[in-house]
């Protein structure tokens, strides 16, 4: 059966209730831009109960066609200077309306964006991006389902302190691995308490928290959901956490690499598919424990898990966006460097696990500072794709990947990435040329940004001594 509805969504009729006594008074309207970020408007609770629910609202199209300074980025189709960068129509999905528990009168509500010249999606919004994969998934009778494992660091800095030390030698909570450490875990419990508490009131439900793998570094895993809904919840998890640290005076990073000296963070993303009439997982494979011959695996998980480890590589500038991203990519650090498939082996790039109902696949690759409706979209892109081919993943990988010889590679930086991605005629056909083009532009623009820059660490080593 699909997961329950959880506690902390509303209703119109509750959102309603709740304006006109005065316990609600604001309506924090949003969408998904292209770095993950949460941009849109604070709309007075009686003002979008009275025109926002019937009409909507309106909001620069440069949002989904700037960079991180909200600089305007010339090379973009779909907004520039000479089209005088007009408005997008944003969409409230009511589905979505939920309790902001960590603010105050405060609700929230994803909407989607239409085009003002169209009425129809804007193709280059990331929650349309996923939308149609959503769909083509729909049309063949599944119904996607996936978990976002994600991973941040927190650091006893405030996020004016870090700018003010030029986001240098900065402190983070601890000082030591504290991988499941619940000692740790008690220091951090104040904060890390505080999200979990308020990712569940706000229609988010929580499953565990736990130390990761550097100091400082934490983990807090929500409920599984449909591809989209896991993606909304995704971004309002990162959304919460960065305003809850704030309150507190701390901040915490999602950053995929923050400090060569440690382990990044990951955005572990598991996946499979359930069928959308009786609610039963496609990739059920019975309660048999899986021995390592890949025959044993259902067919329809086979070709899931071949489409992915085929794309993997195409896939890859949409798991890691930026070229911070691939400093995170380093053995012996549990990311992946190798793509290949293992049972519940965390060296491999794909890790299955789980049995019977179930049984899916962690993919390894993505970051915590992947946009997770592209990270989505890609993967349900490439597992479709799979099964329509019929893909063989070919045998289990064992051992140590790290140490293996001869397998293909998760790209080693973001150009040779973009490159993967570019030249995928399956992304083309998925996505769209008009998406493909968009990404490539952000990607490359990204890119252009770090090459320009001169660095902290060019100037301690060459400022004397070249």
């Amino acid at each position: 059966m699909l997961p329950t509805r959880p506690k902390g969504l509303l209703t119109e009729i509750e959102l309603r209730a709740l304006v006109e006594s005065g316990e609600v008074d604001t309506v924090i309207a949003v969408f998904p831009d292209l770095y993950g970020r949460l941009v849109g408007k604070r709309v007075a609770g009686h003002y979008f109960c009275d025109e926002v629910l019937a009409h909507g609202m309106h909001a620069c199209d440069y949002l989904l066609a700037c960079d991180m300074d909200m600089d305007p980025t010339p090379g973009y189709r779909f907004a520039s200077w000479a089209d005088g960068y007009g408005d997008v129509h944003c969409v409230p999905d009511m589905s979505t309306l939920r309790r902001a528990s960590w603010l105050e009168r405060s609700v929230l509500v994803l909407c989607d964006v239409y085009s003002e010249k169209t009425d129809e999606l804007a193709t280059v919004a990331p929650r349309s991006i996923l939308r149609r994969q959503i769909q083509r998934a729909h049309g063949l009778g599944y119904e996607p389902m996936a978990g976002t494992e994600l991973e941040f660091f927190v650091l006893r800095e405030t996020y004016e302190s870090a700018h003010r030390k030029g986001f240098d030698n900065l402190e983070p909570f601890g000082w030591y691995i504290e991988d499941y450490h619940v000692l740790q875990g008690t220091k951090v419990e104040p904060l890390v308490g505080a999200i979990r508490r308020h990712l569940d009131a706000s229609g988010v439900p929580v499953e565990t928290s736990k130390g990761e793998w550097g100091p400082g570094q934490h983990e807090i895993n929500v409920r599984y959901a449909t591809f989209l809904e896991m993606a909304d919840r995704h971004v309002i998890y990162k959304h919460l956490a960065k305003e809850v640290a704030h309150q507190q005076g701390l901040a915490l990073t999602f950053m995929a690499k923050p400090d060569e000296r440690y382990a990044g963070s990951s955005m572990h993303l598991h996946s499979s598919l359930w069928s959308r009439d009786s609610g039963a997982a496609v990739f059920d494979g019975g309660d048999r424990r899986f021995q390592g011959d890949a025959a044993e695996l259902p067919d329809r998980f086979r070709w899931w898990l071949g489409g992915l480890l085929k794309h993997a590589r195409a896939c890859a500038m949409l798991y890691a966006p930026y070229p911070n991203s691939y400093k995170r990519f380093r053995s012996g650090s549990f990311a992946p460097t190798g793509i290949a498939w293992s049972y519940d082996n965390r060296t491999a790039g794909f890790r299955v696990v789980g049995r019977g109902k179930s049984l899916r696949v962690e993919c390894r690759i993505p970051g915590a500072d992947a946009n997770p409706y592209l990270a989505l979209a890609a993967t349900l892109a490439a597992g479709l794709d799979g099964i329509a081919q019929r893909i063989e993943p070919g045998p289990m990988f064992r051992g140590d990947v790290y140490a293996a010889a001869g397998l293909e590679r998760v790209p080693q930086n973001l150009p040779e990435a973009v490159a993967a991605f570019e030249g995928s005629g399956l992304m083309r056909e998925a996505l769209g040329e008009d998406v493909v083009e968009h990404l490539v532009h952000f990607a490359r623009t990204e890119q252009q940004k770090f090459d320009e820059v001169v660095t902290t660490w060019e100037r301690r080593r060459y400022l004397e001594r070249a």
